[in-house]
């Protein structure tokens, strides 16, 4: 035993700790292990599959581990391969590629066919899981689904068959649209419609996998006895029916190995059940269980506060998460004074950072991100985004609004008004709508929809108002043309109407308008508006399928997890946004909140920043609950709380390139420069504040002040 530790720390300079070397050596039957953030779950795993193969001459291909995603798979075998270089192959997959396995070999030996409706991204398939749900939410609620509401019931759908409830129950259940449970169980019915043949789903994956290692005995036997090892890797995320798939594949043996910390499951929305670790000795009334609570990632500070704040959770394991890590800077909490003062604050910093690869930026919800995007994009500042999300620039706000712009610029366009025209909270129908529509009419379609439809009166003042709105939108700046939509239109109470009727956070739809107009709030034209949205959404998809080495990561909370930075910023720390109105009216929803959050904090290694702001668009903004929770931890005993300061924010001290540019007279189109960050390029165009330059493939667009004031250009000799 001692000469396998003592071999590895000889090999790899691995030294375990105690705890550790224990679930090395712990094969036989299950255990627990239960792992804090930075503890070394992963070495740990990898050293107890290769003890089980250099110590007690297991078959590799008897062992199996199972992870949460097809990078931890990836991340996993790569990272045996260079522990165990001389070793056979050892199995790493997700517990939906195992489902698959199974499913297949079940389905085929019933004389089933199928088709897969999820996942082909070659644009095969007759049919897929979008197009289909779509249409049923057509066919129960006569109107057309958005793609917020496509995701979110999708996800709903995914929930109930992982938490295995009867398709009987489904139409009981409340869901995030009208009607979610009827659409779901119809949904449902439609893909096993033909008799013989299935659509399936990557749901249906697990479903089938499930039952037929219940319902199938010889079939059971057969992937029973494939494994005399399991480990499951991340099972604080996995859900009742991975988890009964586990259940029946070591039925035998007990040889199961589940790693897991139920202080970091953040999940449960789309099916995770935390409660099962919780209850897991009623599962295993043999297992042991093991904690992994030193944490070797992070300074003192970070993970003393980190331990102290999710104690305040009470349905959890009670763990003492501890480092003997040195002290190295505190915990910084900042109120900025808006959103603006916000992205000003961390861009800033971020441009007197040399190694932005070390940096993330971690936001609750995707929305946050996009005004980060455009002022990094703007500055030059290179970034990588984790699971990049660039629906923000397809959603039907996004696109309301470009309607709006694209009618100024011809008011004959009946199209583009029957778009947006039930929009102005003008009052009007369906009906009407259809009439003018059918109506063989040219000319200003405010006059034309005033003459051929019957209204009220107080509905043709309203179309007068909003004609005469139009004839002045052709000379104003985007971000007014924004408000008057906004305001003078009606827009933003249209809006408010539309949440109340299906249910939208009417809080969210506001955050879209404002990140607009942010955009829009630096541009001049209402076609440069429109060209930059484009530009983003391209540069969203640069940044995570084509991310510069050196730069800084953006990431909601949930992709976060797993990573590790030496700086952290969490921003947006806001009541309302973490936890959320719904995540505060429910104490499990508000458990895990509060777990999200932690994830959050355990991402850094050296500094972290909690930032807030204290007002948005004059409104003022109260902070996230746990925000307030760290300030009151930070608080020495008898220590009074202090009155929070205003943030004074001062620019970035990057060291001066004394060769750097300082004359825009110098950046002329074919000047060959190079950049601090992107290296030689050459000057393509001048426009405006801003500064075009090709840099191998890839141009980009900088912000002259930036780039003058900060000296980040210099020119390369000919």
């Amino acid at each position: 035993m001692n000469d396998f530790f003592e071999r590895k720390k000889s090999e790899l300079n691995i030294d375990l700790n105690e705890v550790q070397k224990k679930a090395v050596l712990q094969t036989e039957g299950p255990l627990l292990l239960l792992a804090c953030p930075g503890s070394g779950k992963t070495t740990t795993m990898i050293m107890r599959i290769g003890y089980l193969i250099e110590e007690k001459n297991v078959n590799p291909k008897r062992i199996k581990a199972i992870t949460f995603s097809r990078a931890s798979a990836r991340d996993m075998t790569e990272r045996f391969t260079r522990f165990f270089p001389h070793s056979a192959r050892v199995d790493f997959s997700t517990i939906h590629s195992l489902a698959f396995m199974i499913a297949r070999g079940y389905l085929e030996k019933t004389g089933t066919t199928y088709e897969l409706i999820e996942g082909n991204k070659t644009g095969r398939q007759s049919i897929n899981k979008a197009f289909l749900l779509k249409g049923i939410y057509k066919e129960v609620l006569k109107e057309d689904c958005t793609d917020d509401e496509l995701s979110s019931l999708s996800t709903f759908i995914s929930g109930i068959k992982n938490r295995m409830i009867p398709l009987g129950k489904w139409e009981e259940l409340d869901g995030p649209v009208d009607k979610a449970g009827r659409i779901a169980r119809k949904y449902e019915q439609y893909k096993t419609r033909t008799s013989g043949h299935l659509l399936l789903d990557f749901d249906d994956m697990l479903t089938i996998a499930e039952q037929a290692l219940r319902k199938d005995e010889q079939l059971s036997e057969h992937f029973r006895n494939l494994y005399d090892y399991l480990l499951t890797d991340e099972s604080q995320d996995t859900s009742l029916v991975q988890h009964k798939i586990v259940e029946h594949l070591v039925a035998h043996h007990g040889n199961l190995c589940v790693v897991a910390d139920d202080d970091q499951s953040i999940y449960t929305w789309r099916g995770a059940e935390p409660d099962y670790l919780l209850d897991f000795k009623s599962v295993y009334p043999d297992a042991q269980v093991l904690m992994m609570e030193r944490n070797y990632r992070s300074s003192k500070e970070i993970v003393e506060m980190a331990s102290k704040f999710i104690k305040r959770n009470k349905k959890r394991y009670l763990k003492d998460m501890h480092t003997e890590n040195g002290k190295v800077e505190p915990i910084y909490i900042k109120q900025l004074n808006s959103p603006k003062q916000q992205l000003e604050y961390v861009t800033y910093e971020l441009l007197n950072e040399k190694n932005l690869n070390e940096i993330a930026i971690l936001f609750r919800n995707n929305s946050s991100s996009t005004m980060f995007v455009s002022e990094l994009h703007r500055r030059g500042i290179p970034f990588y985004m984790k699971d990049a999300d660039d629906k923000f620039f397809t959603h039907w706000i996004v696109e309301d609004i470009l309607n709006f712009m694209r009618l100024s610029f011809n008011m004959e366009r009946k199209d583009i008004f029957a778009k947006i025209i039930m929009k102005m909270n003008a009052f009007i129908s369906r009906n009407m709508l259809t009439q003018f529509e059918n109506t063989a009419t040219t000319g200003n379609v405010f006059d034309a929809f005033i003459q051929t439809v019957e209204m009220k009166d107080s509905q043709v003042k309203k179309l007068a108002d909003y004609k005469k709105g139009y004839a002045v939108i052709p000379g104003m700046r985007p971000e007014r043309v924004i408000q008057l939509i906004r305001n003078d239109f009606g827009y933003e109470a249209a809006l408010k109407s539309r949440a109340e009727k299906f249910g939208f956070r009417f809080e969210s739809l506001l955050s879209i308008l404002d990140t607009l107009e942010g955009i829009a709030s630096q541009l001049r034209t209402m076609v440069e508006f429109a060209t930059r949205l484009k530009e983003l959404e391209q540069a969203v998809q640069n940044a995570k399928f084509n991310a510069p080495e050196n730069a800084v990561t953006l990431s909601t909370f949930h992709s976060a997890k797993g990573l590790e930075f030496r700086r952290v910023f969490m921003i947006d720390l806001l009541k309302g946004v973490i936890p959320s109105e719904e995540d505060e009216s429910d104490v499990a929803m508000l458990e895990e909140a509060r777990r999200l959050f932690y994830v959050g904090m355990t991402r850094a290694k050296k500094r972290l920043e909690l930032l807030s702001y204290g007002q948005d668009e004059g409104k003022p903004k109260e902070d996230s609950r746990f925000l307030n929770e760290v300030r009151g931890l930070l608080l020495k005993p008898g220590e009074a709380k202090k009155e929070q300061k205003p943030v004074k924010i001062t620019k970035a001290t990057i060291a001066l390139n004394p060769d750097g540019i300082q004359d825009s007279d110098e950046l002329t189109v074919g000047t060959a420069v190079k950049h601090r960050v992107f290296g030689n390029g050459e000057i393509t165009r001048r426009d405006g504040d801003e500064v075009h330059i090709q840099f191998g493939k890839v141009e980009k667009r900088l912000d002259l002040e930036t780039v003058l004031s900060l000296r980040l250009l210099e020119k390369v000799p000919l």
